[in-house]
């Protein structure tokens, strides 16, 4: 979970798969460039709204988090967000169950490693997949 975490940081592991797809598939270049920055506008708008609702993390003396973070600011995942909308872009040139799987993944090892409420990882995949949806159009 620690190493799922650390690739998903600022939505690495969808850059990374994303220039994997504009190496290897030349055809869809502009495909998987779309999906890069829609990757990064998704971090630049989970911020926004994480300034604006300010939840803290989750804090539990009897039980610390697993893993570090960035901020003390919990609303919505991050590592959701990024998931989704990269999952939602770049089905269209990948296989879409293994990428979803891998956000699915991404999400649920945000409350496992007491860095996020469910409620975040649910709000952070929806801004995720909106977003995603946007910039697929």
């Amino acid at each position: 979970m620690k190493a799922l975490a650390r690739a998903g940081e600022s939505g690495l592991v969808w850059h990374g798969l994303a220039l994997g797809g504009f190496a290897l598939q030349p055809r869809s270049r502009r495909d998987h460039v779309r999906a890069s920055v829609a990757v990064l506008g998704t971090l630049v708008a989970n911020t926004a709204v994480k300034q604006w609702v300010r939840r803290a993390r989750p804090a539990l003396e009897e039980l610390p988090a697993l893993a570090p973070v960035i901020s003390g600011r919990s609303f919505p995942s991050a590592h959701a967000s990024t998931s989704f909308a990269g999952a939602r872009l770049l089905s269209g040139r990948l296989p879409g169950p293994p990428l979803y799987g891998l956000a699915v993944a991404m999400a649920l090892s945000r409350p496992y490693l007491g860095v996020h409420y469910p409620s975040d990882v649910v709000a952070g995949a929806l801004l995720g997949d909106v977003i995603g949806r946007l910039a697929a159009r």
